[in-house]
Parts: structure tokens; sequence; C-alpha cells
């Protein structure tokens, strides 16, 4: 086998494992610290929600570009937020519709460094609090991107839950990652095998 065609494999491997991975703990760490929150309050722990999580990291990943001022996340003013014109491309790679999402809530923070308490802060003491002391959000999605985060918040309502779509909506199934990866590799044993 030739040399190079191990290394783009193992190259093509270690970059895929490594994309999936969990950047530094920072989410749990902020989940941990929204849940003390909460309990204080004696409202009820948020757990993970998957799909939830997979929109904050789209979105993510979108304001990461954005520069921190004295006007974004959790200081933006209602309405003012930037819009995503690709929207129901992160449904769609999430594998949701719009009719399990309305009653989530989307809540991006712009802190430089990531401090935890300074996050942490930007949540509890600000106008996404209102949220967490709601008792209507049960689930929670957490991606961080750059100095930004982005928290997602879910209900155990069926229009705001965030579970997958059913087929035949308007979500087209994405070709994942490792799916990626083996036709990649089938297509290097084939050649090889040539």
């Amino acid at each position: 086998m030739d040399p190079r065609v191990s290394l783009f494999c193992f190259l093509a491997i270690a970059s895929s494992l490594l994309h999936c991975a969990r950047s530094d703990g920072s989410d749990d760490q902020l989940l941990k610290g929204i849940n003390s929150y909460r309990s204080t309050l004696k409202v009820p722990a948020l757990s993970e929600n998957s799909n939830a999580d997979c929109l904050a990291e789209q979105l993510a990943k979108q304001f990461k570009s954005h520069e921190c001022t004295n006007t974004t996340g959790a200081n933006t003013v209602p309405g003012t937020e930037p819009e995503f014109p690709d929207y129901p491309k992160y449904l769609d790679h999430c594998h949701l519709n719009a009719s399990v999402i309305q009653d989530g809530q989307v809540m991006p923070a712009c802190v430089p460094g990531l401090v935890a308490d300074v996050v942490l802060t930007n949540y509890t003491k600000s106008q996404y609090n209102q949220y967490l002391n709601d008792t209507k959000y049960s689930g929670v999605g957490i991606a961080n991107e750059g100095d930004w985060v982005v928290v997602v918040l879910s209900t155990s309502t069926g229009s705001g839950d965030f579970s997958p779509a059913p087929p035949g909506s308007n979500w087209a199934p994405s070709v994942q990652p490792f799916s990626k990866l083996i036709v990649l590799l089938v297509g290097f044993v084939s050649l090889l095998m040539k």
C-alpha cells in the first residue's frame, strides 16, 4: 500500500473523530451552573437534549464570525439579533422542523475568553434569566465557538421538544460524517484493488 494513501486515510479518520469530540467540557460546566441556579429557585434541572444541542452547534458556528460588542449576545436588544438565512438548513441538518421548536428558546452570549463565571452570569443575570426561571423548559443544548456560547432551551410539549422530524416532513436526510468516511474508504479500497 502506498504510504501517501495510508497517511491520507489516517488523517481523514483522525479529522472525523476530532470533529465529533467535545471541545473542553465548558458546556458541561455551564449546564451544571445553570442547573445549580435553577435548583436554588426550586425549578427542575434541565436535561440534555441532543437535537437542541445540534441546533446550538449550528448556530454557534455562525455566531463565531460575529464580533463581540456591547450589543451582542445577552446584551442584544430583542428583535435586533443577527438573522440567519440558512436557518432552514440548520433545521434540516438536525432533522428538525419548525413545528417542534416554536416553544423553544435560543440564547446566544458572547464572552471574550469564555470565562466560566462570566458566561454563567450572562445567563443568570440578564434578559435570559426569565427563561431559565421558567418551569416549562425541561431540556437544553449548549455549544460554543470562539467567544460565543449558544444555549437552546426545549420544552416537554410537542411544539418545543425538538423531537426529530418524521420521515416525509420538511427535512431531507443528510449524509453523516462517518457515512462520508465509509464511502471514502470504500473508494480507496477499490482503487487499491486495481
